[in-house]
């Protein structure tokens, strides 16, 4: 099999997204002028050398070492991964900010070990799926290791705790499980288990209850537990069909809470408008039909999960995002991929395009 030129309008999406996440960052960043304690250059500084500068170097990496090497070490990156994370309950490593454990600070290294894990999961899922393809439809070969697998990452994240992460890897796992042969009944299976775990972590933790009671009655406490969504609305609402204009936003200076993490979609709302918001999600939509494109004409069992597995990822987190943003799903503190603030966020992404790249110079005619 002879090697092709990859696909370059995905790629091309891929780069607008990160130019366009980076300038609206920049915009949304401006609000942190009003608010004590933070640096609008700090961020967008961090942003660029841990994000995009970092990212580069780890895409070129990724690009240039063949897939097949991901596969033959898929369970110790896996393994590797789920360690690197566990250190956040390490004392002097782990950084505690808001109740939640996420975090390694390391001198001047600060970073959210969850993104690597969230790769290193769909590496090993990807070479144990095509390592069994004919046994997964299977429940003792298939659906229960499948299960003990995510049990695995899930006590973890719990832990920390990390709902929004261990939902966009649940949901990710059970998408690839299905490309790769799981049955619809296995998916109605996990769907339910997932609906009872996610009942019983509600009431374990009132603010939990809290966005659910939000989700389900957006007027509920605006003052209170329902102020993140109301003024996010105001934002997307005020944008009208063309937006106020690029860092005109009024909502990100001590309204939003987050302006540059979870609720940054809501100040491009409010920038760019519908028609700016509705691109957006066209240009997602656009990145993903291509990814799926070229993981189709991947070589072999492998690299087609393993690319349609970055690419269901990608797509699981920015939509959650989008979602809760405008009320569709609760709130779940989940950034929206290529634009939230977040290097190592940056970093992985830019890496998973690295491999995607490397696939598709590996692609089928």
């Amino acid at each position: 099999m002879r090697k092709n030129n990859p696909n370059k309008f995905f790629f091309i999406a891929a780069g607008i997204l990160v130019l366009a996440g980076f300038f609206i960052l920049a915009s949304a960043s401006m609000g942190l002028l009003t608010r004590d304690g933070t640096s609008f250059y700090k961020v967008l500084l961090q942003q660029f050398f841990f994000g995009i500068v970092v990212g580069g170097v780890l895409f070129l990496i990724a690009s240039r070492t063949h897939y097949k090497n991901l596969k033959k070490f898929a369970l110790p990156i896996f393994i590797l991964s789920f360690l690197l994370t566990a250190l956040v309950f390490v004392p002097g490593v782990g950084f505690e900010h808001g109740g939640s454990k996420r975090w390694i600070k390391l001198g001047f290294i600060f970073f959210q070990p969850s993104e690597i894990l969230k790769f290193g999961f769909i590496i090993y899922l990807s070479a144990w799926i095509a390592s069994r393809k004919s046994k997964i439809e299977s429940f003792k070969s298939g659906f229960l290791p499948f299960l003990i697998i995510i049990a695995f990452v899930g006590l973890l994240l719990v832990r920390e705790p990390d709902i929004g992460t261990l939902g966009v890897i649940a949901l990710s796992g059970l998408l690839l499980f299905f490309l790769g042969g799981g049955r619809f009944t296995q998916l109605a299976a996990f769907a339910l288990l997932g609906v009872g775990l996610l009942y019983v972590l509600v009431l374990l933790e009132p603010y939990r209850m809290n966005r659910v009671i939000t989700f389900l009655d957006p007027s509920f406490d605006q003052a209170g537990i329902g102020y993140q969504l109301k003024q996010s609305l105001i934002a997307i609402g005020s944008g009208g069909i063309f937006g106020r204009g690029f860092g005109m936003s009024i909502q990100k200076f001590n309204y939003l809470p987050e302006p540059i993490g979870d609720s940054i979609f809501a100040v491009f709302g409010e920038e760019f408008g519908f028609a700016g918001s509705v691109f957006l999600i066209i240009l997602f939509l656009f990145f993903i039909y291509k990814g799926f494109f070229l993981a189709l004409r991947a070589p072999d069992d492998f690299s087609r999960l393993l690319g349609a597995g970055i690419v269901i990822l990608i797509a699981v987190g920015s939509f959650i995002n989008i979602a809760s943003m405008v009320g569709i799903l609760p709130l779940t503190g989940i950034p929206l991929v290529f634009i939230s603030k977040g290097g190592s966020a940056m970093a992985i992404t830019l890496a998973e395009l690295g491999v995607l790249f490397n696939i598709s110079k590996h692609s089928k005619l």
